[in-house]
């Protein structure tokens, strides 16, 4: 039998053994524990400057295709952007072009305030003109405008970006691709959020004013009238984001001839059966000899006192984010009393 000092060393030697693994146990789990979140922190900040370094990276110039199926190279940070009549998206992205659109001396009036400085350039974009003012971009509307050897000479000039018709009947799907030409994806979506919003407001304020009562646009020029149809320009504001009720010439547009604004004989605007008349003037002193006439002076909303004209010079003859907003302002004054 062991004695019992022997035992009593032995059991010490033992507890101190037990006591030294626990330490080196607990020692090894701390180390194991710091080497993985170090690793963890290191991969966490290696991948925090690595998003930081790609959101520094400059933007660079990239090739896309058009809707002619061109493949343009556009600009890294384009800065003489020239697109006539899309003065509108491109302002709304914070932009300011190098020309404006004009015909017969006349520009868009509503956007007079931010293209206050901003030199003219023809409709029909000559040229020459397009030379002079040396764009490191243009973007064109529609197809027709860049026909017969068009394109190509604009091409030399400076890359040209083609949106085509189907783009740019629509002021939305205009407003996000030129956005996502000139890197401002967000901006476009976050203005068209902003636009929808306002048209939510304005037809609620609308809707508790005239309820069901239909308004009709109508654009008197040169001594004759003009309907809008219920999907471009105004019509598209009052019908489709405001939920107005058009009159009963709209809805008898044949499809095969429908325009932004369709002519309107004076036989045919006797059968207007419209509640409420907004007028786009442009006529000015000469309208007063048409608006005498018996036809006109028969229309419901005529015997009724509800036209409310407007100038040429307003909004309600385009479309965009702007100009859709001035129509909207301009719809409560005239129609909630």
């Amino acid at each position: 039998m062991f004695k019992t000092s022997t035992i009593r060393k032995f059991s010490l030697i033992m507890t101190g053994l037990l006591a030294l693994m626990l330490v080196l146990s607990a020692c090894g789990n701390k180390s194991e524990n710091n080497s993985g979140n170090t690793a963890t922190e290191n991969s966490g900040n290696t991948a925090e400057n690595a998003g930081n370094n790609a959101a520094a990276e400059p933007p660079t110039e990239k090739v896309v295709k058009d809707g002619m199926g061109h493949d343009v190279t556009i600009p890294a940070e384009p800065k003489r952007i020239l697109a006539s009549y899309l003065e509108d998206p491109v302002i709304t992205l914070g932009k300011t072009p190098v020309a404006q659109w004009s015909v017969a001396n006349g520009v868009q009036d509503y956007l007079a305030p931010q293209l206050k400085d901003v030199p003219t350039i023809g409709w029909d974009l000559p040229v020459e003109n397009v030379l002079s003012l040396t764009p490191d971009l243009i973007i064109v509307g529609s197809e027709s405008a860049v026909q017969k050897g068009l394109y190509e000479q604009y091409a030399k000039i400076a890359p040209t970006y083609v949106l085509g018709d189907k783009v740019n009947n629509d002021w939305r799907e205009t407003l996000k691709t030129i956005g996502g030409l000139l890197g401002q994806s967000e901006d476009a979506d976050k203005a068209i959020a902003e636009y929808d919003q306002k048209a939510a407001d304005t037809k609620a304020k609308l809707a508790g004013a005239i309820d069901k009562q239909s308004v009709a646009v109508l654009w008197l020029v040169a001594k004759n009238f003009y309907i809008v149809d219920e999907t471009k320009s105004s019509g598209a504001v009052l019908y489709k984001d405001l939920g107005l009720t058009p009159p009963n010439l709209v809805n008898e547009i044949p499809e095969k001839s429908k325009a932004s604004w369709n002519p309107v004989a004076m036989e045919k605007l006797a059968e207007l059966t419209a509640d409420h008349i907004i007028l786009v003037n442009s006529d000015k002193t000469d309208a007063a000899e048409t608006l005498k006439n018996p036809v006109w002076k028969n229309i419901p909303a005529v015997k009724n006192n509800h036209v409310y004209e407007v100038p040429a010079s307003s909004a309600w003859l385009y479309s965009g984010k702007i100009a859709g907003e001035q129509m909207m302002d301009d719809a409560v004054k005239l129609l909630v009393k």
